[in-house]
């Protein structure tokens, strides 16, 4: 039987992750219609809200997602830096710009939300703003990536990076429970089971796994990138030690 450090092998890990790709893009692909499908024609409107609670099928998967792949960058910090796995960085690297893009949209919906229901599309509410320096986290560590041409270096430099902006995602969770803030506490994830009606909360759930496979998807695609692009730069560097040594075999003595 494999091990999972066999997988960790990047032909292993090809090989897998080629298999699962078109079968993840097809149920997140299923999903998301169905998804979309129940909370346009079948959820009702709110009884407060109206259609804008409509918003909430995005803006909650988005948010749940960008601090689902910042967890998962923390996770691959920590295999860059102790267990030294072998995919780690290119796992942690691969994720920044996909968790940006949520946090990114988490920020739009939840402006165009704010708007009909608080009256202006930002408020510094500890909520909003926790999420906003996600986002320049997530901006800082792509950064920091394409400033280093040393994958072995950067990988260890957003590692830290990442390890120490991980303090903000339990202030994003619970800052609605430790501050005064115009969000509203969790009402999906909670002791005493969701506060939202089914007929809103199952579209809710189907969108948000659908998300997570879309997104899971189009991590495995950026990996597979990246494993490339890296095999590339080293043939591209072996040619050119080989070329090298062809020149000087050539010079006369």
């Amino acid at each position: 039987m494999a091990s999972l450090i066999d997988f960790a092998n990047p032909t292993r890990f090809m090989r897998l992750s080629g298999t699962l790709l078109p079968w993840m893009t097809g149920a997140a692909m299923l999903l998301l219609a169905l998804g979309f499908y129940l909370a346009w024609f079948v959820a009702p409107a709110d009884y407060q809200q109206g259609e804008t609670i409509r918003i909430m099928f995005v803006h909650v998967p988005a948010a749940w997602l960008a601090l689902m792949f910042y967890t998962m960058m923390a996770v691959s910090g920590l295999g860059t830096l102790v267990w030294r796995h072998p995919l780690a960085d290119v796992a942690q690297k691969a994720a920044a710009p996909i968790g940006a893009c949520f946090a990114l949209i988490c920020l739009l919906t939840g402006a165009f939300w704010g708007k009909p229901m608080w009256g202006t599309y930002w408020v510094w509410d500890a909520r909003l703003t926790s999420v906003l320096v996600l986002f320049l986290i997530y901006l800082g560590i792509i950064a920091l990536w394409r400033a280093l041409d040393d994958s072995a270096r950067a990988g260890r430099a957003v590692a830290i990076l990442t390890l120490v902006g991980f303090v903000n995602v339990p202030i994003i969770k619970f800052s609605v429970d430790w501050w005064n803030t115009l969000h509203q506490p969790a009402s999906v994830f909670r002791a005493g089971g969701p506060t939202i009606h089914p007929s809103m909360l199952w579209p809710l759930l189907i969108l948000a796994l659908g998300f997570t496979l879309l997104g899971l998807g189009l991590h495995l695609v950026a990996m597979r990138a990246e494993i490339m692009r890296r095999r590339v730069r080293t043939l591209t560097i072996l040619e050119a030690e080989r070329l090298d040594r062809l020149a000087a075999q050539a010079l006369p003595v």
